[in-house]
């Protein structure tokens, strides 16, 4: 059977952008990483387009007590919302079974295990938090996105969060998929009713728009192999349209809430890289692309975009994706494979490049921990000294990926200074420098360091894990969770070392955090009190 690419047969509409990212400036949203917003990615379209409101529809007719007008809108609106959605009781028949992979369902499991065996699973530490997996036809992409989810093997997941881009239909803001199942001929798949619609918000533009589902393939292409590689899981389909600033941050917000609730929720974002250019130019394009993922740097795969080094068509999949797995506190990205259309069928003139790779939050190496370490006590050598700051490029990648850090001072046994950051803003290392400078020199509760006090001094560094609302405090561990305590304008921060160096149990802790915020010690048990906890990897 002849598998069709859908990349080199789709009609591309005006937020499918391939090349057009590089041709556009403006900027049209933010994306928000945990509470502090920077900026991001520009629409890559000069136009927002939103879907056609279903028309409304009256009629009479005539009975004993004469002519009756009935508006028929929820019953038509009803009925279009089932014909578009080719859904038989709840549920979507799939739409390029038979064009981007077979119908046949033993065709399809053959297939698909042969791809799966043939694909390598690499060991890496961490949490898995994303898949980037792209979604042509199987007959071009089939094998890259194997060693996608070869990496789902033996795993405990029964959450999919699916995310794809639009390539049929324009509309704005995204288009959750809420209820019933999707087909496909390995089988239905379930919605989570539950997570699915508590991402629905009209103001933010993020609705059900099921004509985005019907002909789109970004997120079926990706089902078979789900269905051959977990069980008992439930998928949350996301179509991308013309994004607003309201609908990606508000999906960052949710989806990291949901993540950060649900250890066994995974995401998957579906996307291509370059398109049709030569089979290096697309090598370099592609690998440029690659990079700025395997260091979590959005800035990069923006900047990519924006002046025409690197293309994908599911740019804000990946986008959104990437902003969730910092906000995590995703730390590096790996690459499992790649490869592009040239690869399999031999003509090299214009290719498509897909990429299979993993986001992932792991534990600092003890290199990259000496390595910190090492550039903080620099840095205080250097502003003590001198008075200004010490420039240091890391060598290891890892470390200009975003973070959060606090640095401890300590002479003699007491503390000296202790500064820091709450939300990954910048990247790690340039952190720990700023924090370095201001723990000694700008903590409100000792004067600046001086010379005469660097021989006697040791550092500590802590990396601090995104902020989770507490709501209930049976759940504080002690030496696990550190707490931020907010009220009104003020607002206090104790790390997790903290109550085990002082053997504090969870209700000293509580009452202690709300004395650092300047607080009443019982202020913690104010409703108008807000309780984040948070880990961090301290050394």
């Amino acid at each position: 059977m002849k598998i069709k690419n859908d990349e080199r047969t789709k009609n591309v509409s005006a937020n499918s952008s391939l090349v057009i990212a590089s041709k556009t400036k403006q900027s049209l949203f933010t994306l928000r990483t945990g509470s502090v917003r920077q900026s991001r990615f520009c629409h890559l379209m000069g136009k927002k387009d939103c879907f056609v409101t279903p028309f409304l529809a009256m009629t009479t007719f005539s009975n004993a007590s004469g002519i009756v007008k009935i508006n028929l809108l929820a019953v038509l609106y009803c009925l279009f919302l089932f014909i578009i959605a080719g859904c038989t009781g709840n549920i979507k028949e799939p739409s390029v079974a038979g064009s981007f992979y077979p119908a046949d369902q033993n065709e399809l499991k053959v297939m698909v295990n042969m791809f799966l065996s043939r694909a390598e699973s690499k060991p890496v530490e961490g949490r898995l938090i994303a898949l980037i997996s792209p979604h042509a036809g199987y007959q071009f992409s089939g094998q890259v996105a194997a060693f996608t989810y070869n990496h789902l093997n033996e795993r405990q997941i029964d959450t999919v969060i699916l995310i794809g881009s639009s390539h049929h239909v324009s509309f704005t803001g995204a288009s959750v998929y809420t209820t019933g199942s999707l087909k496909t001929p390995l089988g239905n798949i379930k919605i989570d009713e539950s997570i699915a619609r508590s991402l629905l918000d009209e103001k933010a533009d993020v609705r059900f728009y099921p004509e985005a589902f019907e002909k789109e393939h970004s997120i079926e292409v990706q089902l078979p192999f789900l269905q051959q590689t977990l069980k008992n899981f439930k998928i949350v389909p996301i179509i991308i349209g013309s994004p607003t600033r309201e609908a990606v941050d508000h999906l960052t917000d949710k989806l990291m809430r949901v993540l950060s609730k649900n250890k066994k929720a995974i995401i998957v974002a579906s996307t291509d890289l370059s398109h049709y250019h030569d089979y290096q130019t697309a090598v370099t394009m592609d690998n440029k692309m690659i990079d700025a993922i395997q260091r979590m740097s959005l800035e990069n795969v923006e900047m990519h975009l924006l002046n025409g080094e690197g293309e994908m068509c599911g740019a804000y999949p990946v986008i959104l994706t990437m902003a969730v797995a910092r906000g995590l506190g995703a730390t590096n990205g790996v690459l499992y494979k790649y490869a592009n259309s040239g690869d399999v069928t031999g003509d090299k003139s214009r290719v498509v490049g897909y990429g299979a790779l993993g986001l992932y939050k792991s534990s600092l190496s003890k290199k990259e921990k000496e390595e910190l370490l090492s550039i903080a006590k620099k840095t205080i050598f250097y502003y003590v000294t001198h008075g200004k700051v010490l420039e240091a490029e890391p060598k290891d990648i890892r470390l200009k990926a975003n973070g959060a850090t606090f640095v401890t001072i300590i002479r003699s046994g007491d503390l000296r200074g202790c500064i820091g950051n709450l939300q990954p803003v910048m990247p790690l290392y340039r952190s720990v420098i700023t924090n370095a400078v201001s723990a000694a020199t700008r903590d409100p509760r000792f004067p600046p360091m001086t010379r005469g006090e660097l021989g006697d001094m040791s550092v500590e560094i802590s990396v601090l894990s995104p902020m989770e609302l507490l709501l209930d405090t049976k759940n504080i561990v002690i030496g696990r969770h550190g707490l931020y305590i907010v009220k009104g304008e003020n607002s206090g921060l104790l790390l997790p070392q903290v109550a085990t160096d002082f053997k504090w149990d969870v209700n000293t802790f509580l009452e202690q955090a709300s004395v650092k915020a300047g607080l009443p010690k019982d202020a913690w048990k104010d409703k108008n009190t807000k309780l984040y906890t948070f880990t961090a990897e301290v050394f």
